[in-house]
């Protein structure tokens, strides 16, 4: 337990010269110093049965010596069995001391497998009424019958068990909070600020790329945005071997929480990158221009993206091939198969490999749930067997390259969940592996001075190959 001054007018910090009071005669110093009229702000962690953990932070006015007491690491730490908060060993005497601010009990926790929020706090001996009130006050933007395992909760209250602030977060990113503002409490749902930071992460791939991803620490999204912008030139379920390497430079995105400390919450954009193995040596670069739309570049200012997406979704693997001559599954009759049986799971996100219009939404046979979508050049794609379209997608609506339109199901004839991808040129189907497609825009000649500069700039901090393992903030 680590003992501070506050440096309050009126309070003698001079005379705290410890600042870490020594077991045995420690509560008596803590004494001995109130009487003496100091101001004393605290950190107690207090360590139980049900391993609950309550952090105080006060001015403290007299403490009673009621818990067994132990130093560890240099600091004392009070070891108490859970219970109300009127059993904590802490008190008030507003006659002695005058009026001093009242400490805070923070208690934090998790919703467990098959416990809702007030068995939870009631387990930390948290009381009915308090738990009452927490959810009554904020049925008004959360319903806590949708409370999951893992979700978190913060309660603040003052010694005599009020409460003064209570968060409660599904997400990193979103929570829902709860607070005294002197004469009522208000409520309100919180998004996260994130501040990013740029960090660098590298490595050599074992088995697949997203494992090499997870091995060094970061989260498997930072593998599905990378492989999304290198769709175009690497088939990531096919073309990744070990020994292939990679380096990404991108934001890391950090948030505050109630104690004033960064919490990693996920990463952000990506800056630039490479990768280099069987499939090719890769590099890309972010740019913006001044009106904020941005893409990703290869260094001499070439566009990496094309008029059509490599697969419409993120996928496990091809259960069936373009083909002349296919034993189909269900039917059992050889005929051809003029597309490409992605297999993925149930519910995964269906793209539009291309800018176009929807021409056709609905049950169709065999294909069950269908979407077909007329593009530039005389090309429709079509995708079959989905579980449900996207929301507010109908006939007629354009859209956009990589916008979800549906979600990857079993419907009509089919055996599993997958998407059936077919693309047509002229009314005929041809192969979606085949087909040549025209890069996008490069970068505008008058911006290229400015796209060399950045260029420069992101591919100095990526560094240059070989590669080897690393995962390290810049």
């Amino acid at each position: 337990m680590r003992f501070e001054s506050s440096g309050r007018e009126g309070l003698r910090p001079e005379s705290l010269r410890w600042s870490t009071i020594r077991p045995g005669f420690g509560w008596v110093l803590i004494v001995v110093g109130v009487a003496c009229g100091f101001g004393v702000g605290s950190r107690i962690v207090t360590d139980d049965v049900q391993s609950a953990e309550y952090e105080v932070a006060a001015q403290i006015q007299s403490v009673a010596a009621a818990a067994a007491v132990r130093e560890v690491g240099g600091e004392l730490v009070a070891s108490y069995v859970s219970g109300p908060i009127e059993r904590l060993p802490a008190r008030r005497d507003p006659e002695a001391f005058g009026s001093v601010e009242s400490l805070t009990i923070v208690t934090r926790g998790e919703i467990r497998e098959g416990e809702s929020l007030g068995t939870s706090l009631r387990r930390q001996g948290i009381s009915p009424g308090t738990v009452h009130l927490i959810a009554g006050e904020m049925r008004k933007v959360f319903d806590f019958r949708r409370s999951q395992p893992g979700d978190s909760y913060r309660l603040g209250q003052d010694s005599d068990g009020r409460v003064l602030d209570f968060r409660y977060a599904q997400s990193p990113e979103e929570s829902f909070y709860l607070g005294w503002e002197g004469t009522r409490y208000v409520v309100r749902k919180e998004t996260a600020d994130l501040r990013p930071q740029i960090a660098k992460i590298a490595g050599i791939v074992d088995s697949s790329f997203y494992g090499a991803i997870l091995a060094l620490g970061e989260q498997s999204v930072l593998a599905t945005d990378f492989a999304r912008i290198l769709a175009w030139d690497i088939d990531f379920s096919r073309n990744v071997h070990p020994g292939d390497e990679f380096s990404i430079l991108y934001e890391r995105l950090y948030r505050r929480n109630d104690d004033g400390e960064e919490v990693y919450v996920r990463p952000g954009r990506i800056l630039a990158g490479r990768y280099a193995g069987n499939a090719g040596s890769h590099t890309v670069v972010h740019f913006e221009d001044d009106d904020g739309g941005g893409g990703y570049f290869r260094p001499d200012g070439s566009s990496v993206e094309r008029a059509f997406l490599a697969a419409p979704l993120e996928f496990r693997r091809i259960s069936s091939r373009f083909t002349s001559s296919r034993r189909h599954p269900i039917l059992d009759v050889t005929r051809p198969h003029p597309g490409i049986d992605y297999a993925a799971p149930l519910g995964t996100p269906i793209w539009a490999v291309a800018e176009g219009v929807v021409e056709f939404k609905a049950r169709a046979g065999g294909s069950g749930n269908l979407i077909r979508i007329r593009h530039a050049g005389g090309y429709t794609s079509h995708y079959a067997h989905l579980s449900h379209f996207a929301k507010h997608l109908d006939v007629g609506d354009p859209v956009e390259q990589k916008q979800i339109i549906g979600y990857v199901g079993s419907t009509g004839l089919s055996t599993g969940p997958h998407v059936c991808y077919r693309v047509k040129k002229d009314g005929r189907y041809v192969d979606p592996m085949a087909i040549s497609s025209p890069a996008g825009s490069p970068v505008e000649r008058e911006l290229l001075a400015d796209f060399h500069a950045v260029r420069d700039e992101l591919l100095a901090d990526l560094g240059p190959g070989p590669l080897s393992m690393a995962d390290e903030a810049l």
